[in-house]
């Protein structure tokens, strides 16, 4: 056997590589910790209930003032109130059916 050395030695580790996987690693951890859900499932549910209540309330009490407004200005007082209560219904309804079709995270 010969005892020259082989043109292309192989090339060690860099060090520089070794502190990039490391600090790779870490920004990883620190994403997956910044990106879970901080908030537990009671709590998600007691919040979509509230938001649930907020529209059907809103949705209601909206319709009827702005109903009772446009039938008092245009003098077709019940008849107003009336379609405006409706809109306000659909508009709540329609809000829940999409908040209750949104999958769960």
């Amino acid at each position: 056997m010969s005892d020259k050395k082989p043109a292309l030695e192989p090339i060690d580790e860099d060090a520089r590589i070794d502190a990039l996987e490391v600090r790779l690693k870490a920004a990883q951890g620190r994403e997956e910790e910044r990106n879970r859900s901080q908030v537990t499932g009671a709590d998600a549910n007691y919040r979509s209930g509230n938001r649930v209540l907020a529209d059907l309330l809103g949705g209601l009490l909206g319709g009827t003032v702005i109903g009772y407004a446009i039938g008092y200005l245009t003098d077709t007082n019940p008849w107003g109130l009336l379609v405006g209560l409706f809109l306000g219904i659909v508009v709540a309804f329609r809000n829940i059916i999409r908040i209750s079709s949104r999958p769960s995270e």
